[in-house]
């Protein structure tokens, strides 16, 4: 906020209030101030050059992005006391957004065809509430296999089509003496994006694994082909990690993999930049999961990141909106992509001979390729992800299938 205009609110709010009539934008006497409120601090330098240029490009709105830590708690707190930002970095797969969009606090965007002209078709649809469109998803994430291209090459092994074939290559990289998988069982989350695929795989999509999960009947998570093929999935990564995987963390893994001392790693697009701060002294890939047969596509699972919505009690809802258009325009987002390199759904991009290394999995996103995060529809998660990590490591299949009913039976 510049200094004139703090001295302006100071002059007509106390203090007390001042922290909300003029750091929520908005509230001032010409209300030209609006608030950004991002949840991505890794991308706050970027996302300032992009408030910046857009406040030269004009003088109807002045935009102050707000980062702080533990964004996702204090966001829910100033919603909760109806103190939500102008402009708010959220995440639309979210059961809490849904619930906030129903219950109208965000502004809807439907017929916004200035800024949804800037997306690729059906890209915000898919996070429609109640066929009506409350956000903006510029970005996504997506989870997939990295591996090690240079090693694959050396081995003869290509990419897999299919389960069996996934099976073939971890045999494949065990009988030539080395590590398939580089893991973190001790950070239960990282195996998340893993198991999601597989049970999207083994029952047929997204929808499906949850209506077996999720939405069936208490106890119904039963020993059956859905769940055996899963096990299967599973099994490729159950001991077949690194020496200390059972207690290793996130860091450790991305370590471990970036040294070559394991061959893939099951994990996110998010996960690039980490590895390749480490420098890794070959080519890193990064494949999908395939299906249970060879015909059967490729899939990954991830969500909106860099997705953005409007509160409907801010006292500028024009000039937010002015602001989500330029944001949504091939000009802002070519800045962000080029540092951040998750795929994005504005049109007119340039990627070529970008992030080259994510570039098969991404072509996936924003397409019927991409499942939304299963969690999108649950309460919780972290005990899945438990249950998953108990599963490999004991391959216990009766023991998973009870863990899986007890946490899914109090949704239903």
């Amino acid at each position: 906020m510049k200094f004139k205009t703090v001295l302006k609110c100071a002059a007509v709010c106390s203090f007390a209030s001042f922290l909300v009539a003029c750091g929520n934008g908005g509230s001032g006497s010409d209300a030209k101030e609006i608030e950004f409120f991002s949840q991505k601090p890794e991308m706050q330098a970027t996302l300032q050059e992009i408030v910046d240029n857009y406040n030269k490009s004009q003088d109807d709105v002045k935009v102050k992005l707000t980062s702080v830590p533990d964004a996702g708690t204090v966001l829910k707190t100033r919603i909760a006391n109806g103190e939500t930002p102008d402009v708010v970095n959220i995440y639309p797969q979210n059961a809490d957004f849904k619930g906030w969009a129903k219950d109208g606090q965000f502004v809807d965007l439907t017929k916004e065809k200035d800024i949804l002209g800037n997306l690729n078709e059906g890209a915000a649809e898919a996070y429609a509430v109640d066929d009506k469109i409350y956000n903006v998803p510029l970005t996504t994430n997506v989870s997939g296999v990295y591996y090690n291209k240079t090693a694959f090459e050396k081995l003869g092994i290509e990419v897999p089509k299919s389960l069996a074939e996934f099976q073939d290559i971890v045999k494949k990289i065990k009988e030539d003496g080395q590590t398939p998988f580089a893991e973190a069982l001790g950070d239960a989350w990282t195996v998340n994006g893993f198991a999601q695929l597989a049970w999207i795989q083994s029952a047929g999509g997204a929808d499906k694994a949850n209506d077996v999960l999720r939405f069936s009947d208490k106890g119904g998570i039963k020993s059956d082909e859905v769940t055996k093929n899963v096990a299967a999935y599973l099994d490729l990564l159950a001991g077949n990690g690194q020496s200390n995987s059972d207690g290793a963390l996130y860091a450790d893994t991305v370590a471990v993999f970036a040294e070559g001392k394991a061959l893939m790693m099951a994990n996110g697009s998010w996960a690039l930049t980490v590895i390749n701060q480490q420098q890794p002294d070959f080519e890193v890939g990064f494949f999908a999961m395939p299906g249970l047969a060879a015909d059967a596509p490729a899939m990954t699972v991830g969500a909106a990141d860099m997705a953005v919505s409007v509160s409907a009690d801010s006292k500028n809802v024009d000039g937010a909106k002015d602001f989500v258009e330029y944001l949504s325009s091939k000009e802002a987002m070519q800045k962000y992509y080029d540092v951040d390199g998750s795929p994005t759904s504005v049109k007119g991009i340039k990627t070529d001979g970008k992030f080259e290394e994510l570039a098969d999995v991404a072509s996936l996103a924003f397409t019927d390729k991409q499942a939304i995060w299963l969690h999108s529809e649950w309460t919780s998660e972290e005990t899945f992800w438990d249950a998953n990590v108990s599963y490999i490591k004991n391959k216990d299949l009766d023991g998973y299938i009870g863990n899986l009913n007890t946490f899914f039976d109090t949704m239903k």
